[in-house]
């Protein structure tokens, strides 16, 4: 006599496959257009200098961009930040608002605008880095070394352009350098809990009581002859590099994460180059397409590369 019983059974327990790695193309997108945003700014800050100093330059960018800022968070009602955004959104100010706008304009005063986007090459690397360390995402050694690669490239092609020589601007773009990588992954972080143009905004209103007296003092200081190269310039870096564009990017690099979506920067000094060349005349060598297409490589294999999450393998939460 047979006994059918269900408890000697042996049944196959499925076991799924692990996800595999999800890139946001929209956060992509939003990074790249933040980019290119990005990519007219040297050329749009010498326009500028051509009618108002340095000083005067910073100064009045981020009134104008604040003063936007202000109407948009007006218009839409939006409340004041929590109390824990606001070391975040001071560290946004002093990087992304004062100090990177500040430091490269009074590198353009001895640099090139090919020279002075050496600060641009290096920034993906830096940005990673400090990404790295805040959010604990470990990208692979394959993305390390892509983004080494294309930083190096970038660095090869600048210095090589500009002779090899080093500017006495070179401090002042690498401190930029340090303060806009840790503005952009503090930004970056931001925008997780914040949309992104509200960390922009809140962060140019919280420059905005020292930015007002500095333009009065500069303006009075400095040469001021506001001719329409000038002005367009003004404008182009005060609503679209300190505005516009940070909205975008700070919301793409939400998205895709810091240290994948700051590898577009690669591609940045290249297109500053172009508008260089284009917009103020300056040279543009036979290398530039070699090292377009070394870059462009090395952001592809950090495109495809994933990178682990801190809390990978962590059990969810019932």
């Amino acid at each position: 006599m047979r006994v059918d019983s269900s408890a000697i059974e042996r049944t196959p327990i499925a076991v799924a496959a692990p996800p595999a790695p999800v890139t946001d193309r929209g956060g992509i997108a939003l990074a790249a257009l933040g980019v290119l945003a990005f990519s007219f700014t040297l050329p749009g800050t010498a326009w500028a200098m051509d009618g108002f100093g340095p000083w005067s330059t910073t100064a009045l960018r981020i009134v104008l961009a604040a003063v936007g800022a202000a109407l948009a968070l007006r218009i839409t009602r939006t409340p004041l930040p929590a109390r824990r955004h606001w070391t975040g959104l001071a560290v946004v100010a002093s990087g992304t608002v004062i100090g990177f706008p500040l430091l490269t304009a009074l590198a353009l005063e001895t640099s090139s605008t090919s020279h002075a986007a050496v600060v641009v090459g290096l920034l993906p690397l830096t940005t990673a880095v400090y990404g790295t360390l805040r959010s604990g995402h470990r990208p692979s050694r394959t993305f390390w070394a892509a983004a080494g690669a294309g930083a190096a490239a970038v660095v090869a092609f600048t210095l090589g352009t500009g002779g090899g020589s080093l500017a006495r601007g070179d401090l002042y773009l690498a401190a930029a350098l340090l303060v806009t990588a840790a503005a952009y992954g503090e930004g970056g972080r931001l925008a997780r809990e914040l949309p992104g143009w509200q960390v922009i905004s809140w962060a140019l209103l919280l420059s905005l009581p020292f930015a007002l007296p500095a333009a009065v003092l500069a303006v009075s200081a400095e040469p001021f002859e506001p001719t329409a190269r000038a002005v367009t310039g003004l404008l182009w870096v005060a609503l679209v590099s300190q505005f516009g564009g940070l909205v975008v990017w700070y919301r793409g690099l939400a998205r895709a994460g810091i240290a994948r979506a700051s590898q577009l920067q690669l591609a940045q000094p290249l297109l500053t180059l172009v508008w260089a060349s284009l917009l103020l005349g300056e040279s543009m060598t036979w290398a530039a397409p070699v090292t377009a297409l070394a870059v462009l490589a090395c952001i592809a294999v950090t495109q495809l590369t994933p990178s682990r999450s801190p809390h990978a393998g962590a059990r969810p939460r019932p």
